[in-house]
């Protein structure tokens, strides 16, 4: 074996950092080389002179003129989702029987599928709190499309959820209650909230099991929610009632005078009542008939709530007509 002493060591060294050096700067004029990756090209920023070229380009094979047409080519997946137990990372197995040429598969190879597919799914789903996740984020998907409410609030359910499952809140509370609570919360956070009662509609347990659960979930994760708003309410019961805008913008008006007027009456009271009953003033102010009975069933509240509502806004407003 042949053994290199210290000084030829430091020579070859020293031979070294002088070569890379001399590449990087222009034989001709000893000025800075640039490297142009578009074109495969390494030019001298002083005087021009292309010292190499043809280099390999390590970029895709396609061309992109804009960024959206190089959104549009780029192969790199799906983006990770907290929708998914597996944030969308993993492959799943297509459930057609068929080849890439869409030729359907043989008996035998049915069968060989058929097993493949067991075994991913039992590979997706190892251990409790997965196969908990996977029911828990499906349940919140479930939910939310009933409900009609955005990916983002869907989203935000999940990450709930899984803060939860993390702080071990699951013992002794079902998977449809958590998964229920986080999507409330996430819903009050976006400033789209569901009622309660319009969550158990949707929900495969009750109203009071949701209203324990999400207190404790908030309460455990440290999550502030303020009081709803019935403001929020406002826009959803007005569409569904096919309301003008004027309807809104009087109703609005209503909660806002009683806001600056009395703070203090909107607190205890249901804001769900309070939106029916603005609701119901503002078609009445604008002519718009419509029947307690009618806004109570878009509102899922009591017509008895709506009428006592009703005639509390009476006293802040002077101009509300009597039904």
């Amino acid at each position: 074996m042949v053994e290199i002493t210290q000084t030829e060591r430091e020579s070859v060294e020293s031979e070294t950092t002088e070569t890379e050096q001399a590449t990087e700067t222009c034989p001709e004029c000893d000025g800075r080389l640039t490297h142009d990756s578009e074109h495969g090209e390494r030019a001298c920023s002083e005087c021009g002179l292309v010292v190499d070229e043809d280099e390999i380009d390590h970029g895709p094979e396609w061309r992109a003129h804009t960024q959206k047409e190089r959104n549009e080519k780029s192969r790199v997946g799906a983006p990770t989702t907290n929708l998914m137990h597996d944030k969308g990372l993993s492959t799943k197995i297509s459930w057609q029987d068929k080849d890439a040429y869409g030729n359907t598969l043989s008996s035998q190879k049915r069968q060989q599928m058929q097993r493949l597919r067991t075994w991913d799914e039992r590979f997706r789903t190892r251990n409790p709190k997965e196969r908990s996740l996977k029911q828990a984020l499906s349940e919140i998907e479930r939910m939310s499309s009933a409900l009609g409410l955005p990916k983002s609030v869907r989203e935000t359910a999940g990450v709930i959820y899984r803060r939860a499952l993390e702080e071990n809140l699951l013992p002794g509370r079902s998977v449809e209650g958590v998964s229920t609570a986080a999507l409330h919360i996430a819903s009050r956070q976006a400033n789209i909230p569901r009622s309660l009662d319009t969550l158990t509609e949707v929900s495969r347990i009750g109203k009071l099991p949701i209203t324990r659960t999400y207190q404790y979930v908030a309460r455990e994760l440290e999550i502030n929610l303020p009081p709803a708003d019935p403001l929020e309410y406002l826009p959803r019961f007005v569409s569904a009632l096919d309301r003008s805008d004027e309807v809104e913008r009087r109703s609005r008006e209503l909660l806002e005078t009683v806001s600056e007027d009395e703070p203090s009456y909107l607190s205890g009271k249901n804001p769900v009542g309070l939106a029916a009953a603005a609701v119901y003033a503002g078609s009445l102010l604008c002519n718009e008939k419509v029947t307690q009975k009618a806004v109570g069933e878009v509102a899922d509240i009591s017509e008895v709530t709506i009428r006592n509502r009703y005639k509390e806004l009476l006293e802040f407003q002077d101009d509300v007509p009597t039904p």
